[in-house]
């Protein structure tokens, strides 16, 4: 029984007639039935009668970099070819092999940053065959793979036969088109036969399978190989073909990755530029795009009304932001004063803006918005100008009415032109907002505080390339050490069931997310006054993975500000006064006693004697044996620098913790 229908993001299926001559046809279950038609087969149903379905899918990147070919030809007077973008460029290449692919396409994560760092690629083909490898399944060769180009390993090949086959990717199998080649070779297959196969590996159709392996390895015996040579063949490429990439498809996509890097390296401004344009309304991805120019030494200019345009523009070797990037404003309510701006000369005052302004589409929310950051502190003080934003917004609007109506005015009976009398608007030339209150809407509205720069925009440039970001940490990373660096923005403290020593856990915060760390009691109990809430910190420590949910435990820590301080850059003043700053050595937490009838088979063995993280289920917190009446102890943690308080035991019952929707947090 069909419980439900769904719609393929980009599937288009294709007919050489009319497609309800073939399927029945139904309205999309979504929205308002207006767009187009669903097919009632599912798609197997549809290969089977023979229509073509086709997966067409749209990216941004392409979109960045028809941007940024233009933002190159308003800058530097080039137009640009992308097709005739050489391929052999040594700045593109160098920037590839330095890892620095924040902003570029498939190159982006961690992983991969530290991938391609290693493997250094020399070609179009390095590239295609690293992205081709970074998935599930393959991503095991990566270190082979690398070992072989730099000459530290002996390429191999299961026969001689498959060298040609397999020499472009130094022995290791990474795309779909050598498993048919390497049927055709080694078993006389034809290539539509092969590609048969292909489709059932890829299905993991059993009896199709079973019945292939025997033809298979028949093949091969007849064209002289052995039946064990056959086999461990066979078994070398059945696991593989499932999940291989379409050669054409990796080339594809490695040449998008290529341009993206070509125009990073060699117009980073125009690059960028285009970056935050195509990413703008995404508060997230553009705080960490602005991170990533404030690292390149590329200022970003705050958004004003009488310099900004909707998207983020060039202007004198920075880039200024737009203001279709500030939350709560739309397109609309803003490109009617960019063009009066650019048309007549920027806006003078208050009561300029209100005479000349289109306001028609401009509310008040929107109005407060570009005032709080800081779009128009050219004509007033955002103290000032959001305790008249309603007037503004009431004379403005009838000014627009006035124009738009076409009614004349009684100075018109005169003869001549006269300028009406504007309304006086006194405006608070004391700005009472404070600094705080200026960053706080400032990174809710835009992402980041560009009046008071905040040190963490500036990390990967104080600290260097090794940092890696809250947001970038991943399952996959699981026992690797990391460097982060960000804000303590809550405090959990808990102590151990053996000696009831304190440890906490916290959640770190950069521009790009968070991640929890645990401090085990060996480094807290020498580091107890550096934790406290927007403290910032910088923590070397190793990944933990638990029920899918990453988190670093802390080996050694210290403040940023000495971090920075050693890296001989200038940043804000410590965030926590009077504490001890000097790195410690690490603490495993090998204190703390679990039950072992509460772990299941995949248990991280890393883990097995460590408190079960918050962002787990609580129901196995029986493992700590707290002490007293067994009720796990917990201090609240104040943000006030010196000694944390004494802790008072607070008896409660445990029950399973709920996660906060508006924080993310749990309690």
């Amino acid at each position: 029984v069909v419980r439900n229908t769904g719609t393929h993001a980009a599937g288009v299926v294709i007919g050489d007639e009319p497609l309800d001559n073939y399927v029945p046809l139904m309205r999309p279950a979504k929205g308002s039935g207006e767009g187009m038609a669903v097919t009632q087969f599912s798609m197997d149903a549809i290969a089977k009668l023979g229509l073509l379905k086709m997966d067409f899918l749209g990216l941004v990147n392409l979109n960045i970099l028809q941007k940024a070919r233009k933002n190159v030809s308003e800058t530097k007077g080039l137009e640009l070819d992308i097709l005739e973008v050489p391929l052999d460029n040594a700045e593109t290449f160098g920037l590839l092999s330095s890892g620095d692919t924040s902003g570029l396409f498939q190159l982006e994560s961690t992983g991969m940053r530290r991938y391609i760092k290693e493997l250094k690629p020399t070609s179009l083909g390095d590239l295609s065959a690293m992205i081709a490898l970074y998935r599930p399944g393959p991503l095991e060769e990566i270190p082979r793979f690398i070992e072989s180009k730099h000459g530290r390993r002996q390429v191999s090949y299961p026969h001689p036969i498959l060298k040609d086959v397999l020499e472009e990717t130094y022995g290791v199998i990474v795309y779909q088109d050598q498993v048919l080649l390497i049927l055709q070779q080694f078993a006389g297959y034809s290539l539509g036969q092969a590609d048969i196969v292909r489709k059932a590996m890829g299905k993991k159709i059993a009896s199709l399978m079973e019945q292939e392996a025997g033809r298979f390895i028949d093949g091969a015996k007849g064209r002289g190989f052995s039946e064990e040579l056959a086999s461990q063949v066979w078994d070398l490429i059945e696991p593989f073909a499932g999940y291989a990439f379409n050669k054409a498809h990796s080339i594809s996509y490695a040449l998008i990755a290529y341009w993206t890097a070509y125009f990073k390296a060699n117009y980073p401004l125009e690059y960028m530029a285009a970056l935050l344009t195509c990413y703008q309304g995404v508060t997230e991805k553009v705080a960490t795009t602005m991170a990533e120019c404030t690292r390149l030494g590329i200022p970003v200019l705050p958004p004003d009304i009488n310099q900004s345009d909707v998207g983020f523009t060039v202007e004198d070797n920075a880039i200024r932001f737009g203001l279709g990037a500030i939350k709560n404003v739309g397109q609309s309510a803003v490109r009617p004063l960019i063009d009066e701006a650019r048309a007549h000369g920027p806006f003078a005052g208050p009561e300029d803006f209100c005479r000349r302004a289109e306001v028609t589409s401009l509310n008040r929310r929107a109005m407060e918005s570009l005032i709080k950051v800081g779009a128009f502190d050219s004509i007033g003080s955002r103290g000032g100008l959001l305790a008249v934003a309603e007037r503004l917004l009431s004379v403005a609007g009838e000014r627009t009415r006035l124009r738009q109506s076409g009614q004349t005015t009684m100075f018109d009976l005169f003869g001549d032109t006269v300028e009406v009398p504007m309304p006086e608007i006194e405006i608070d030339p004391e700005d009472a907002i404070s600094g705080r209150e200026r960053a706080t809407w400032e990174k809710e509205l835009i992402g980041v505080a560009l009046s008071a720069e905040d040190p963490l925009a500036r990390v990967s440039q104080i600290l260097g390339p090794d940092v890696t970001f809250c947001g970038a940490i991943d399952a996959d990373m699981s026992g690797q050490p990391v460097t982060i660096a960000g804000r303590v923005a809550t405090l959990r403290m808990l102590q151990t069931r053996k000696d009831g020593r304190s440890f906490v856990v916290a959640s770190l915060e950069d521009l790009q997310g968070s991640i929890e760390v645990t401090v085990w009691p060996n480094v807290y109990e020498k580091t107890a006054r550096l934790w406290q809430q927007d403290s910032l910190l910088v923590i070397k420590g190793t990944v933990r993975v638990r029920q899918d949910q990453p988190s670093v435990a802390c080996d050694e820590v210290e403040l940023f500000e000495e971090a920075a301080a050693r890296s001989n850059a200038a940043v804000a003043p410590a965030q926590v006064a009077d504490v001890e700053t000097r790195p410690i050595a690490a603490g495993n937490g090998d204190d703390l006693v679990a039950s072992k009838a509460h772990q299941g088979p995949d248990a991280d063995p890393d883990l097995n004697d460590h408190m079960p993280s918050p962002l787990a289920t609580w129901a196995d917190a029986d493992e700590l044996v707290p002490p007293g009446d067994g009720a796990i102890e917990e201090t609240p943690v104040t943000a006030t620098p010196g000694p944390i308080p004494e802790r008072q035991a607070v008896a409660q019952e445990f029950v399973p913790a709920q996660p906060l929707a508006e924080t993310g947090h749990y309690n």
